[in-house]
Order: C-alpha cells, then structure tokens, then sequence
C-alpha cells in the first residue's frame, strides 16, 4: 500500500512539475532567443535571415532592412509567424518565416544612444521602423466630392472612421503582406510635412499608377512589431 501511495506522490509531482514548465512556456512568449546567422536575403524593405537557435533548430526571420551578417550571433523576441509566406522580390515561398521588429547583438536587447557602423561595430542594434518616404514630383487634380491628402492630416479627428475617396498616384507597392497588398499614394498636397497616405486593398496596382480609392480612415492604428500608422485607409476599393 505504501508503494502505491508512493508512486501516486510521484506521479502527482511529475505531472504538477511538467504543468509548471508548460505554463511557464506560455506565460513566455516573449522570451529573448539566440541565434546565428546563416543566410541573409535582402529585399527593397526587409531582411531575411536563416538563422540556426541555441536547439540547433533553423528558422528564418523577417526584419526591416538592416545590415546583417552571416556568423554574427543575434538576440530577437519571435514575432508574427507566418506560413506558406511568398516573397515576390525572392521569388521564394517561406514554409514558415518569423517577422520581427528588433534585432540585437546584446543579450538583453538593449538599445545603445547611437548606432555604430564601423569596422569595430557592425549591426550593434537595428530598431525596426518604417522606410523613410521619399516626397515625390505628383500633381493630381482633385476629384468633385473627394478629399486631397492635405485635408485628411488637417482635419484628421473629423475624418476618422469616415469613408472618403481619393485620388493619387502608387508611389511604393508591397503586395501579399497579411493577405493584403499596401500602398502608398501621393497626390501632391500636403499638410505639416506629411504628404503620403498608407492604404489596404486586394486589387493589384503598380508604381506609377494613378488610382482613386475609396475606404474608411484608421487613425494611429498598431500593428504591432514597430509598425504604427498615425493614419490609414484599411481595406481600400479600386474606383474606375
């Protein structure tokens, strides 16, 4: 009998034991990973790395553009994980790949005062953030009944959650993102600096294209993974 209540005392701390560890892997998501580099693909915005973890497990991981090295060792939290994701620039298809917003060279992912790119410090730290948007020379005539660029910074509490139509010309375009394809469109206007407008759409564009759109305006919508729009047309529909 004693035997028994033994092995039931046992059993009972194996599995409580293993509970802990399966729910402390789940209170965890955001633990910090090593790993080393060993390929880097570089696109117009991102940086793919096949990268082989502390397990000797390989993935691959999706950055903003950042200067990386083959057998440099990097620190990253794992972010969205996409599967069967399909690079156009690559013309590669990912089984699954991990985007992320930070890579570090330090242990603890802190972020030094400045970046250093020199012989003696290479990739220090490489913050995620969105390509700088280069204005560019559009003059577009603004349609009867529809809003320019300008006036949606201007007066953009007003337009928030309202359904506008605009009309500007493709600028930059990545398509399969998240299922959708994203734009940017200028029309010329602008308003404090700010001239670009982001949009969603499933229809394909190219750069160059003038487009009138039509959708509903998102303010500082996060996607999370560095990536924060101050103004948005989520789910945007091509006008003819």
């Amino acid at each position: 009998m004693r035997k028994v209540i033994s092995l039931l005392t046992l059993f009972v701390f194996l599995s409580a034991c293993q509970s802990n560890k399966k729910e402390s892997q789940v209170q965890n998501p955001n633990s910090i990973h090593k790993a080393i580099a060993q390929e880097v693909l570089q696109v117009s915005e991102y940086t793919y790395l096949r990268v082989l973890e502390e397990d000797g497990k390989e993935i691959w991981l999706a950055a903003p553009s950042i200067q990386a090295e083959i057998g440099q060792t990097y620190y990253f939290k794992k972010g969205m994980e996409m599967s069967n994701f399909n690079s156009k620039e690559l013309n590669k298809t990912f089984e699954t790949v991990y985007f992320i917003d930070k890579l570090s060279t330090y242990p603890n992912m802190s972020t030094p005062a400045a970046l250093n790119n020199t012989s003696n410090s290479v990739a220090v730290t490489n913050q995620a953030a969105k390509p700088m948007i280069e204005k560019k020379e559009v003059n577009i005539e603004p349609l009867k009944n529809a809003i320019t660029i300008a006036q949606l910074y201007k007066d953009l509490n007003a337009f928030k959650g309202k359904k506008v139509t605009l009309k500007g010309q493709v600028t930059k375009y990545n398509p399969a993102i998240l299922n959708k394809n994203w734009i940017h469109i200028q029309d010329g206007t602008e308003y404090n600096d700010k001239f670009d407008l982001t949009a969603t759409l499933t229809s394909e564009v190219k750069v160059g294209d003038i487009v009138t759109i039509e959708g509903v305006i998102t303010t500082n919508k996060d996607f999370g993974y560095g990536y924060v729009y101050e103004l948005i047309m989520e789910d945007a529909v091509l006008k003819q």
